[in-house]
């Protein structure tokens, strides 16, 4: 069973959401926060699995109470849950901690299997987000959060050839048994893989070393 907190501050979303997660198979629903300090509060009391996090919330945006929480509970998985489709919001969120950004418009069986995905370390972007990142990606600008350039000037991180090889399948949101099976490596070879580009690359989820290789032009 997944453990779900819900932060949300429009009453109407809150609602509807309440109601998805309650018919939902696997997740249980303990706790509703409708700002930013409520729901860095309710995560301590209930140390969810999963957080389901809006931005745009009260007393302290979602952001920051990504921070926050991802300080005292690392292992605690962070989906992003707004309408918000800036490059700033998506970039700045990934760099607090969150593990996964979904729209609001996401269909409820998006958003469940958002949440399951995310519960299980296999960061989620949304699709109209991925359009977003790959275009910033593609746009040469020294404005850009991500940077253009040869993957192999840009991989300061030690990184293996074969590591870049993984890298680039987890950008493209390969599971390790996908990823497996497109290397014809085992899944044991892949897991190795993975694990050693998250220390070489300081990061604690598959999305926020996914954001730190777009960010850094290693893919």
């Amino acid at each position: 069973m997944i453990n779900v907190l819900l932060v949300e501050d429009h009453e109407l979303y809150r609602m509807g959401l309440s109601m998805l997660l309650g018919k939902a198979e696997g997740i249980n629903l303990v706790a509703e926060a409708s700002d930013g300090l409520d729901g860095v509060k309710k995560a301590r009391e209930f140390s969810p699995n999963v957080i389901l996090m809006d931005i745009g919330l009260p007393n302290m945006d979602g952001i920051e109470a990504t921070q926050r929480i991802k300080d005292f509970l690392p292992q605690t998985k962070i989906l992003i849950f707004t309408s918000r489709d800036s490059e700033h919001d998506i970039f700045e969120s990934f760099k607090a901690g969150a593990d996964g950004y979904i729209m609001k418009g996401a269909s409820p069986e998006q958003t469940v299997a958002a949440i399951k995905a995310v519960n299980e370390g296999v960061g989620w972007i949304d699709p109209a987000i991925a359009q977003v990142v790959f275009s910033n990606l593609q746009r040469p600008s020294a404005n850009n959060y991500l940077v253009t350039g040869s993957s192999k000037e840009k991989n300061t991180y030690g990184l293996t050839e074969r590591e870049l090889d993984v890298l680039s399948l987890m950008v493209e949101g390969l599971s390790n048994p996908q990823i497996a099976d497109k290397l014809v490596i085992t899944r044991a070879t892949a897991k190795a893989h993975v694990h050693s580009i998250l220390q070489k690359l300081c990061a604690t989820t598959r999305t926020q070393a996914t954001v730190t290789a777009m960010k850094e032009g290693l893919v």
